[in-house]
């Protein structure tokens, strides 16, 4: 079994060790893959992004891949099982339509309180003058993220409301 993992962190690499225990998996890709990856036996690293779909989906059918793992948040926001799947290639990880939910902070909040689903309270902007003057409401410290994708570094905790009306400019004006 040819597999293909797409992205090049850390969690990839644990998906690649995992995976290695499998005796029917032959051969692993990633795509493109980390230093840590490269090393493991039986495994392959390939320079091509995780946001190049043209490029991942013509490796998986040069290397007539049996099966992948999608793991990185952009390709999977990008569509990127459903352009293997739609190769016939059984993936691991949502669809563009499933992985919203990560993709946007503001749809996952929405889709919660319409299905009362326990979570943090939370507002959204489009203005910033509106954001400010909520923002004197609040009690710190409290979080301020922007919607979508920021590789994990889009959430800001600030201390006091000076600290958020700042955070508020940055991400805003």
């Amino acid at each position: 079994m040819n597999i293909l993992i797409v992205g090049g962190g850390g969690r990839e690499h644990a998906v690649v060790k995992a995976l290695k225990r499998n005796r029917k998996v032959e051969k692993i890709y990633a795509l493109p893959g980390n230093g840590g990856i490269a090393q493991e036996e039986g495994t392959e690293c390939f320079p091509i992004k995780a946001t190049d779909l043209d490029g991942i989906e013509a490796f998986a059918k040069s290397h007539k891949i049996d099966f992948a793992a999608i793991t990185q948040d952009d390709p999977l926001v990008m569509g990127c099982v459903d352009r293997l799947e739609a190769l016939q290639i059984p993936c691991f990880g949502p669809t563009k339509a499933a992985a919203i939910i990560e993709g946007s902070k503001v749809y996952s909040k929405d889709l919660m309180k319409k299905y009362n689903i326990p979570t943090a309270k939370s507002e959204t902007f489009t203005d910033a003058e509106k954001a400010v003057a909520y923002l004197k409401t609040c009690d710190y410290p409290t979080v301020i993220k922007a919607d979508g994708l920021a590789a994990g570094k889009g959430a800001v905790i600030v201390a006091d409301f000076e600290e958020a009306k700042k955070t508020v400019d940055e991400i805003m004006v």
